[in-house]
């Protein structure tokens, strides 16, 4: 779990975000706190209205750096005018990108208590809590534990009261859902999804984190699920963390390189149209250059449509916390040069959309009078003058991918 601190400028738009950045972290576990100096990490959601704006929010980037271990910059300026941030010790992201980055590669938290949740048309279903990973960097395993999975009607039960209490969406969550029902001896995450894809009614189901060791062993079967299944959104995050089998050693993470490959092709061969979603920590203590090359290289071969990438923090208690950090320099360009490789990525996948026709669920309202819509394999379309094209949240439609930016599309309604 990580505590944060958020500071919001500008219009109305960039404090929805910001909304959203901290409801996506509440989700995952990590708290507020007041001020930048108690905070892990801090996140600056900047405004670049006029040229004044643009000199505050530099000289308040470069406050912030001073006052906090880990500084996130995102918002207009950052997007706009990212390389004005280049002197300050500061990873600069898209407001989607902050709530993982936040995390430092960890597990995302389930509470204790946690239970479904409807917000708007989206439901979220937790369906187990802790994981079997031991990961050396990871503070999550201190809070959660081994996993603790219910069974897979209790499960579909909440499902499908969500459904009825109109979910349109519905995210299936936990610390790594691959191993979910491992504690139990049996590997029943594709049952459940196959379970939660015969509720009757007109919904879609994205499956959340699921780390590369822990659905390898059912690759083969998942993949299966997922191409019978019109409801699941084709996406998977599996989070690879490093390209170098070192580092996954240092890191203790159940998976080397070669496992990671082998459930992309195994997707790949299965599914025509799906998003690969994956991260990759920089800066490891024990990475050199070479082994970053290697991520590098994975991440170029390999070519997934959403990235997360974190520069390595130390969390207190872990194992990695007293290894010998790299410096900061270090990490930054290292950091800088994955970025940039990750924006061409993107680039090119979302490229590649315009002039398609898909379907597209309306999963919550945009900038003005826009809509954001998730289309079969939960790459985010934006339309734009949504009330005269008569379009609500919740709604099923067929667009046209028009243009794109790095990481989403346009589309229109056919």
């Amino acid at each position: 779990m990580a505590t944060y601190h958020i500071e919001t400028y500008g219009c109305t738009s960039n404090r929805g975000e910001s909304r959203q950045i901290e409801r996506k972290l509440r989700d995952a576990g990590h708290y507020r706190v007041d001020g930048p100096e108690k905070a892990d990490v801090a996140i600056l959601n900047t405004c670049t209205v006029v040229e004044k704006t643009e000199r505050n929010m530099l000289r308040r980037a470069e406050e912030l750096e001073d006052e906090t271990s880990d500084l996130i910059v995102t918002g207009c300026m950052a997007l706009a005018q990212g390389e004005e941030f280049d002197g300050v010790d500061a990873q600069v992201l898209h407001w989607e990108d902050v709530p993982t980055a936040v995390t430092n590669g960890e597990c995302p938290t389930t509470t204790p208590d946690a239970e479904p949740i409807l917000d708007g048309v989206v439901g979220i279903l937790p369906i187990a809590r802790g994981c079997m990973s031991n990961c050396s960097y990871c503070i999550t395993k201190f809070a959660t534990g081994r996993v603790d999975s219910p069974p897979v009607e209790e499960n579909v039960e909440k499902a499908r009261a969500l459904v009825h209490a109109g979910a349109k969406e519905i995210r299936i969550t936990g610390q790594d859902t691959g191993v979910y029902g491992w504690d139990k001896g049996d590997r029943k995450l594709p049952e459940l999804l196959d379970r939660i894809c015969d509720i009757e009614g007109d919904f879609r189901v994205r499956l959340g984190m699921a780390n590369p060791g822990g659905i390898h062993g059912i690759h083969d079967e998942l993949a299966d699920v997922f191409a019978e299944n019109e409801k699941l959104y084709n996406f998977i995050h599996a989070p690879v963390q490093s390209g170098s089998d070192d580092v996954l050693e240092d890191m203790r993470r159940q998976h080397r390189v070669e496992k990671f490959e082998e459930i992309v092709d195994t997707f790949d061969d299965r599914l025509d149209h799906w998003t690969l979603s994956t991260d990759f920590i920089v800066g490891f203590p024990t990475e050199d250059p070479e082994d970053h090359e290697k991520s590098m290289e994975l991440l170029a071969d390999v070519r997934p449509e959403k990235i997360n990438i974190t520069r390595f923090s130390k969390r207190p208690g872990t194992d990695a916390a007293d290894m010998k950090g790299l410096g900061g320099t270090i990490k930054k360009e290292r950091s800088k040069e994955m970025t940039d490789l990750k924006m061409d990525v993107c680039r090119e996948a979302h490229e590649s959309m315009v002039g398609e026709t898909h379907e597209a669920l309306v999963v919550e309202d945009g900038t003005g009078d826009s809509v954001k819509c998730r289309d079969e394999a939960y790459r985010q379309v934006i339309v734009t003058n949504a009330s005269e094209k008569d379009l609500e949240i919740g709604d099923f439609v067929e667009v046209e991918i028009t243009t794109n930016e790095n990481v989403y599309c346009f589309g229109e309604p056919v």
